[in-house]
């Protein structure tokens, strides 16, 4: 059990630190095969009644048309002429854009003819649409899908359908919220109670039939109560609009970094975060009538009881779920009532098994104190964001790295039992499940110690704040402290003009480049150089994760210097001058914001606002090969890199 219990902490600790509104438009992919080495593919959408989406040719300045958009880098398939309508659309007049337009309402079929000699291969793509009802329109929307082809062997061409891929960072969501479940259990106040919450299921009766029975009721009224709250917050939420605000503006931030003090306080001892005490009598009455309402106000009790030590992890886990898609509230929730209700259930309706747990003790207090340092660490994240978006400036890289130096060598000497807190018992020998941690906190502590001197650290660039960059001949073009940046490109003329912001924006390993769409276009005409646009965000994960996986290959960064990058940041909140503002082609809004104006070019350009986004364009703007996302195979991104020079030097020599 004790193994058990390192495993939980150790792993919490590592998720820890890595971690829509209702859409009327169902999709399904498959394919036909039509011809020797030939195929459709076919992308057929279900639509609610009272919606509709666009058809995929609709009049300038309208809508955004429902366009497809296929991933060929593989070299295993070729796209024959342009994705097809098979369904005839109506021409309705719309209101919003004043003349008639091509739509589709209950269901619309799309079809892309493919060549392949390949006997088997898989079809990757991305479906961009908007949904509108006769008042309203969500966002535009990007639907990955893959379709995988098999040799048919039936004479008859035959459809096969294919799911669309389901969403990776959900599920694993799902899995850090199940393991923090799990960590609720190692608290004092639950880990005591299991055995007196079993006993309740052990008196007689109603026999073995009615004991299990009242267990399994007693289990799902835990899982439904902890559900509950997520599915409130998932239906009330507004929309990808919503959370990229609740994600990225201040005020949330700011909220969420002093609950996430608050929790740890909490953790160290200070006080207590518990419900009204009439809550518990008022449920526990409820449990003396017996029956099987009796097991829910036992579960209501459970968790009521409990939520002094779970209270926090659940508040952090819904503050972390809130930033995401509606779904991580409800998903989040489910897993961790799901992780704590198993080990009762289990229990209550195997007895016997709980002889074989370790009694209770000062380690279930040490595992409160453990997540409270973790907790603050993880409250940084916040300030990261705060601190990004709105270019204060005031948490450096070096001071957030020297901060988590602190903290986590402060968890080490607790678990060594060289700090005490007023809950805590004497440490009077380091056993093996202390040792264990105390080798895994401070590991940690001296891999992250090179950070303050400039090393990577790519395991964490997700989570640390953007450093400065080394520029000047022969350096390896590691990320460094903040320097000062250079005010043309590196092995470029002065002709071409100093970026703009650059006070407020960097790029990393040395590499140069611009911050304004136009500007970059305006001097890759003047040096005759292909463009890579990278739309990013100063809070994106993910942007972060491919900087330091990818973009620090060598031979990647080789080729990123044959191009003028411009590095497009979609959440700034940097308001603009009015003369810069723009009346939005997409929405008909003004823009005043870097951000703002990014994400509606990206828009304008993509029909998409996901991020990262990169596309390798020529001096108009115009795309040269497939647009690139989230890739971490670094064979790939140089393929895709090499594919775009390649088609850019081919259509200047012509």
């Amino acid at each position: 059990m004790r193994k058990l219990v390192i495993a939980i902490l150790v792993s919490a600790a590592s998720l820890i630190l890595h971690s829509q509104v209702s859409d009327p438009v169902t999709w399904s992919f498959g394919y036909q095969k039509t011809g020797e080495n030939r195929y459709d593919i076919i992308m057929s959408a279900t639509i609610e009644e009272g919606s509709h989406i666009y058809s995929i040719n609709v009049p300038e300045n309208g809508p955004i048309p429902t366009t497809f958009l296929f991933d060929t880098t593989s070299g295993d398939f070729s796209a024959e002429g342009k994705p097809f309508e098979t369904i005839k659309p109506v021409e309705k007049f719309d209101e919003a854009f004043g003349f008639n337009i091509n739509t589709f309402s209950d269901r619309a079929e799309f079809r892309q003819k493919i060549v392949s000699d390949k006997p088997g291969f898989v079809v990757k793509g991305t479906v961009t649409y908007m949904s509108c009802t006769n008042t309203t329109c969500l966002p535009p929307k990007d639907v990955d899908f893959e379709v995988v082809i098999g040799q048919v062997r039936q004479e008859k061409p035959e459809a096969s359908i294919a799911a669309a891929p389901g969403n990776t960072g959900l599920f694993r969501f799902f899995w850090i919220s199940f393991l923090l479940g799990l960590v609720g259990l190692l608290t004092p106040c639950v880990y005591p109670m299991i055995p007196m919450t079993v006993a309740f299921f052990s008196r007689g009766g109603s026999g073995r039939p009615g004991q299990v029975l009242t267990a399994l009721v007693f289990g799902i009224s835990i899982v439904v109560i902890y559900t509950l709250p997520g599915l409130i917050i998932s239906l009330t939420g507004a929309g990808a609009g919503f959370t990229n605000a609740l994600s990225t503006h201040w005020i949330p931030n700011l909220i969420f970094f002093l609950l996430f003090v608050i929790f740890a306080v909490s953790f160290f001892g200070a006080f207590e975060l518990i419900l009204p005490n009439k809550w518990v009598s008022k449920s526990d009455s409820m449990v003396d009538r017996g029956g099987l309402l009796a097991s829910f106000f036992l579960a209501l009790t459970t968790v009521i009881v409990s939520f002094s030590c779970t209270g926090p992890i659940v508040g952090s886990l819904l503050v972390e779920a809130s930033t995401g898609s509606v779904l991580r509230p409800v998903t989040g929730m489910f897993a961790f009532g799901l992780a704590f209700a198993i080990p009762f259930t289990v229990f209550a309706l195997f007895p016997a098994v709980l002889s074989k747990l370790p009694k209770s003790g000062g380690w279930l207090n040490s595992v409160k104190v453990v997540l409270g340092f973790l907790m603050l660490a993880f409250s940084l994240k916040f300030v990261v964001t705060i601190d990004s978006v709105y270019n204060l400036n005031l948490l450096s890289r070096e001071l957030f790295i020297s901060i988590w130096i602190v903290l986590f060598t402060l968890t080490g000497l607790y678990l060594a039992g060289k700090i005490k807190f007023a809950h805590d018992s004497e440490v009077k020998h380091i056993g093996v499940v202390r040792l264990f941690l105390i080798i895994v906190v401070f590991s940690f502590v001296v891999y992250i110690i090179p950070g303050l001197f400039g090393a990577p650290l790519p395991a964490l660039s997700s989570f640390l704040p953007a450093g400065g960059t080394v520029t000047g001949t022969g350096l390896t073009g590691q990320p460094a402290g903040n320097v000062e940046k250079p005010g043309v490109l590196q092995g470029l003329s002065p002709e071409c003009s100093a970026p703009k912001y650059a006070e407020k924006f960097t790029m990393p390993y040395g590499l140069q480049g611009y911050f304004d769409y136009r500007q970059g276009l305006e001097c890759a005409r003047e040096k005759n150089m292909p463009v890579l646009l990278d739309f990013k965000g100063h809070a994106c994960a993910n942007c972060k994760l491919m900087e330091a996986k990818v973009w620090s290959d060598p031979a990647v960064q080789e080729r990123l210097r044959k191009y003028v990058i411009i590095a497009l940041y979609t959440d700034d909140r940097t308001q603009l001058p009015d003369n810069e503002w723009i009346t939005s082609a997409v929405d008909g809004r003004i823009k005043k914001t870097i951000g703002k104006i990014n994400e509606d070019l990206e828009i304008s350009l993509f029909r998409t606002n996901a991020i990262p986004l990169y596309a390798i364009v020529d001096h108009s703007g115009k795309l040269l090969n497939g647009t690139m996302a989230t890739n971490y195979r670094i064979n790939e991104y140089i393929a895709w890199l090499d594919e775009g020079l390649s088609l850019f030097y081919q259509g200047s020599s012509k």
